[in-house]
C-alpha cells in the first residue's frame, strides 16, 4: 500500500474581494481572495473551498494546521 503523500502549503486569506480567486506567489506561497466576511469563519469554509477545486481535491482532505483566527494560513493538503 502507498504511503499517505500529502502537501503543506502556506496561505494568505483576503476577505471581501468582489473577485474570488486563488494565485499562487513567486515565493511558492498562495494569496486566496474569498468574497465572505471574516465572520464565524465563514472566510476560512470558502478559502477551504477555494483551494480544494484550485488542486482539485475534496475539501476534506484539506485542514487548517496554523492560523485559524489570522489571515496567513499554513495548510494540509492529504492525497495530492
Amino acid at each position: 500500500m502507498p504511503e499517505d503523500t500529502y502537501r503543506t502549503v502556506s496561505v494568505r486569506v483576503t476577505p471581501g474581494s468582489s473577485k474570488p480567486r486563488v494565485e499562487e506567489q513567486s515565493d511558492g506561497t498562495f494569496r486566496v481572495y474569498v468574497s465572505a466576511s471574516p465572520d464565524k469563519g465563514k472566510a476560512n469554509s470558502e478559502m477551504l473551498r477555494s483551494i480544494a477545486k484550485h488542486f482539485g481535491v475534496r475539501g476534506s482532505a484539506i485542514t487548517i494546521i496554523r492560523g485559524h483566527a489570522s489571515r496567513v494560513k499554513l495548510l494540509r493538503i492529504d492525497a495530492y
